[in-house]
């Protein structure tokens, strides 16, 4: 039997590479490309981040399944979602700067349509936490103008669409222990020790 495969020429790596790019200029210049997305590795494992042409929608863990949370972007945002790693440089040498102690905060736009009503106020305060600085949960509530609302103030920080650079890795329990975390709770101390120790 002939392999019907045997003459398909093989494609080298730089030419799957110029492929694509082609592909994600001609998505773009069409306006069919929506979500653009990539990964990078970090001290907190590797990171998916996502972006609209409004902003940074989506930071995700490798914990939450990066294909799970690129179907539910493509549920909740857009279907014309592409691997398109250069329109989310500023936003990866940002967190590359931030992992190296060279940033304490991010200067990216940001698209908050993930979160609304009384979660997006919540993740509005904790831009307000600086760098090396904790809050607590029931400090966060505070500041909305919901004391009462500690409860749903962890449940906003644990569906944060944007952490890290959003920074409910700040908010703490009042007594002082770290809490849950979207990334795991290892990732959250991590992250706590890295700001401590560059203060």
């Amino acid at each position: 039997m002939n392999n019907v495969f045997a003459a398909l020429p093989e494609v080298d790596a730089d030419a799957s590479r110029r492929l694509h790019a082609r592909l994600v200029a001609a998505a773009a210049d069409n306006g069919l490309l929506d979500v653009a997305y990539r990964t990078i590795d970090s001290p907190v494992g590797r990171l998916l981040l996502a972006a609209t042409s409004e902003g940074v929608v989506r930071v995700a863990f490798d914990c939450e399944g990066h294909d799970a949370v690129l179907a539910t972007l493509s549920d909740r945002v857009s279907p014309r979602i592409l691997n398109a790693p250069a329109k989310l440089d500023t936003v990866a040498r940002e967190l590359d700067e931030y992992f190296a102690g060279r940033r304490s905060s991010f200067d990216v736009a940001l698209d908050f349509r993930l979160a609304a009503g009384f979660r997006r106020s919540v993740l509005e305060q904790l831009r307000h936490i600086h760098y090396g600085r904790t809050a607590s949960y029931a400090e966060v509530a505070a500041k909305t103008g919901h004391p009462k609302a500690v409860r749903a103030v962890g449940t906003a920080c644990a569906l944060n669409p944007l952490p890290l650079v959003v920074p409910c890795h700040r908010v703490v329990r009042s007594d002082g222990a770290a809490g849950n975390y979207r990334g795991g709770a290892q990732a959250k101390l991590t992250l706590l020790a890295l700001e401590a120790q560059r203060l």
